[in-house]
């Protein structure tokens, strides 16, 4: 932790320390001493941790899949002393689609990576509860697993740590400004932290912390995601695997090997906040789920919402501002920011230090925040 005073002067300032922050922080910190600037009481307070993460890699657009697979090797082998327990537990997932959409099955079959396609019988013996009748497609990915995300988070603060960089919590950025080759960020109290870089990881506050450094918004959206949790006994889940149906209007998952966690898919507009969730949205969960499996809800045990922030085309952005000296983008990660965050953060540290970023070299433009048209 900080101790306070005056002025903290370092190579790079990171703001924002969910996911996205942690792995960029920990990245420079190989090479620069670094701050990680966080607004709230604990890292991570927002969506990293409410989020119930896989590691899927037929899941988003063309580069977060390529990031999500560069990414694997450190989720089996992270460095030594990185986490006190494995980051990663298999669990397949399992697509069905109802009648209504198999034409969208077929083409996730035929755009997908290491999909194998099963019958509705297979589908049922892998669950259960499955009604009779309401599957009409079905495929695997059978490379996928949890990911356990605090310990991830962690692990990547701890590396922060390890290597000289500091996590100044309860610092909510009052100010922005770049003065003498260095952006200066006054926080809650008036300490300021000063480096020649900064990076914007603040997630669905990313556009809110431009504006403070006089940084023309991207026009981030952050969009509400439920989830409940209920007891689906007599049914014993542990050992299922993850269910989506295709057209992405539902999920679950076994939860602490007895529960399940169920969602909606929402993608609700809300401004930044603390989210909470929806009555609706609980029902929706429930009710999505219950046409596919016969299980009976008795009661909702917990629920709670996070938010999930998209650019307007729905892909990361991860780069250089062109208008602004020293000030770098890494947000937008939308729904795959934990499982694309190992390969996140070194492109960001890559970008920093102007080297080769190796396989990501060849999406630079489709990540590039200044892609988007934007008043300068």
């Amino acid at each position: 932790m900080l101790h306070r005073m005056d002025m903290h002067s370092f190579d790079a300032l990171v703001v924002g320390a969910g996911i996205a922050g942690a792995t960029a922080a920990a990245h420079l910190a190989a090479d620069r001493r670094v701050a990680l600037i966080e607004a709230e009481d604990a890292a991570g307070y927002h969506s990293t941790g409410r989020s119930a993460a896989m590691w899927i890699q037929n899941y988003g657009p063309a580069t977060a899949r390529l990031m999500t697979g560069l990414s694997r090797p450190f989720f089996e082998a992270p460095p030594d002393g990185f986490a006190e327990v494995p980051l990663i537990l298999h669990r397949p997932v399992l697509f069905l689609a109802p009648e209504e959409q198999m034409e969208q099955f077929r083409a996730m079959l035929s755009a997908g990576l290491g999909l194998a396609e099963i019958p509705p019988a297979a589908a049922a013996a892998m669950v259960p509860a499955l009604r009779p009748g309401w599957v009409h497609g079905a495929a695997t990915e059978r490379d996928a697993f949890d990911i356990d995300v605090a310990a991830l988070h962690q692990g990547f603060l701890r590396q922060l740590r390890v290597r000289g960089g500091v996590l100044a919590l309860r610092s909510r950025a009052g100010r922005i400004e770049r003065s003498g080759g260095r952006w200066q960020v006054t926080v809650t109290g008036g300490d300021v932290f000063a480096a020649p870089v900064l990076v914007n990881a603040a997630g669905a506050w990313g556009d809110e912390v431009a504006r403070l450094a006089g940084v023309a918004p991207l026009g981030l959206q952050p969009k509400r995601r439920t989830g409940v949790i209920i007891d689906p006994a007599p049914w014993a889940v542990a050992d299922w695997p993850m269910i989506n149906d295709v057209g992405h209007t539902w999920y679950a998952r076994p939860e602490a090997r007895t529960r399940m966690m169920v969602s909606p898919a929402d993608e609700t507009d809300l401004a930044p906040q603390d989210v909470q969730p929806d009555e609706l949205d609980i029902a929706l969960a429930i009710d999505r789920m219950q046409q596919a499996l016969a299980i009976e809800v008795r009661r909702v045990e917990r629920a709670w919402a996070g938010l999930r922030t998209f650019t307007p085309d729905r892909e990361l952005a991860i780069g250089r501002d062109g208008a602004a000296e020293g000030y770098f983008w890494s947000v937008g990660q939308g729904g795959y920011g934990i499982q694309t965050s190992p390969a996140a953060g070194r492109l960001v540290a890559d970008l920093v230090a102007g080297r080769d970023p190796g396989p990501l070299g060849r999406v630079l433009a489709t990540l590039d925040p200044n892609r988007f048209p934007r008043p300068r």
